[in-house]
């Protein structure tokens, strides 16, 4: 299993999520990992906000991959979230985001936050991948599709 699925769980994917800016989106996320996690959401939606304005997560070609370490958690944890709408994440290319990978590892995980955060960038990279991505319409669909990634030829 690659190290995003591994991180990522069919519970931690919302499908359909309404929001209008990027703030909205994070903290979205920092309810649904703080359901799963038993942390206080405003500590992780704080968190990704403080690493947003160091630069933004935004990727390019409709995806950001919001992340921040957290003091207190005990393992690296991923959400997913598709947007009914894309909102502006201040990427690189100018396009609105319509799929955010959110990542929180612990304060001292440096090493595995970074091979997460390379993983998560190479996939969202290939195109066969998002395409396939962009396909599903459930979070178990969605699941699948990071589970099964690297995605072999056809």
């Amino acid at each position: 299993m690659n190290r995003v699925a591994a991180v990522l769980s069919a519970e931690r994917i919302r499908m359909g999520f309404s929001a209008v800016n990027k703030s909205q989106v994070l903290d979205e996320a920092g309810r649904l990992l703080a359901s799963f996690e038993g942390l206080e959401p405003g500590r992780i939606t704080a968190s990704l906000m403080a690493r947003e304005r160091l630069g933004s997560t935004g990727l390019g070609s409709g995806v950001a991959i919001p992340h921040a370490r957290l003091q207190g958690l005990q393992h690296a944890v991923a959400a997913f979230i598709r947007l009914s709408f894309a909102v502006d994440f201040d990427a690189p290319d100018g396009k609105p985001v319509s799929d955010a990978l959110v990542l929180l590892v612990p304060e001292q995980a440096t090493e595995e936050h970074l091979q997460i955060l390379a993983q998560a960038a190479e996939m969202f990279a290939d195109r066969r991948f998002r395409d396939q991505l962009h396909k599903q319409v459930n979070a178990p669909g969605v699941y699948q599709t990071f589970a099964d990634w690297p995605m072999t030829a056809e």
